[in-house]
């Protein structure tokens, strides 16, 4: 009966984790794939002794997964800072006052919000003097315009 040893057994599981997974990201494809080729391999007649191997794996999976959970968690927070056009809807027909600094000159101004938009991920609010755009982020004045 030939028995294969534990070293060999490692290195056979190693290298499939290589070809599966080259960016060093364990997924549970390749967790299972190491599992089988585990028990095909293990030693029978100390079948305990691989069984540290096999929680390492699982402890990398569960790792895998709650790194996961942490990208969809960031994502999902993030999400919830950005500001939408809804949220400043409320400005449609108001007097604004603005500053900001473009190429190292302030810049301020006035006029009524006429429309909003969203231009490569920035909120900008358009005014009614001269089709000016201004972020969002420079308005320091509301005046009820009625």
């Amino acid at each position: 009966m030939n028995v294969n040893n534990s070293s060999t057994v490692n290195t056979q599981a190693m290298n499939a984790t290589k070809q599966v997974a080259p960016d060093n990201a364990l997924g549970k494809d390749a967790f299972l794939k190491i599992l089988v080729t585990q028990m095909k391999n293990q030693n029978p007649l100390e079948p305990l002794k691989d069984t540290e191997f096999i929680g390492q794996m699982a402890q990398f999976s569960s790792l895998e997964q709650l790194t996961n959970l942490n990208t969809t968690m960031n994502q999902f927070i993030g999400l919830q800072g950005n500001q939408t056009l809804a949220d400043h809807a409320d400005l449609i027909g108001n007097k604004v006052h603005f500053e900001q600094e473009i190429d190292g000159q302030l810049q301020s101004g006035e006029g009524i919000v006429k429309a909003l938009s969203i231009i490569n991920g920035q909120l900008l609010v358009e005014l009614d003097k001269d089709n000016i755009k201004v972020p969002i982020e420079t308005i320091h004045r509301i005046e009820n315009n009625q």
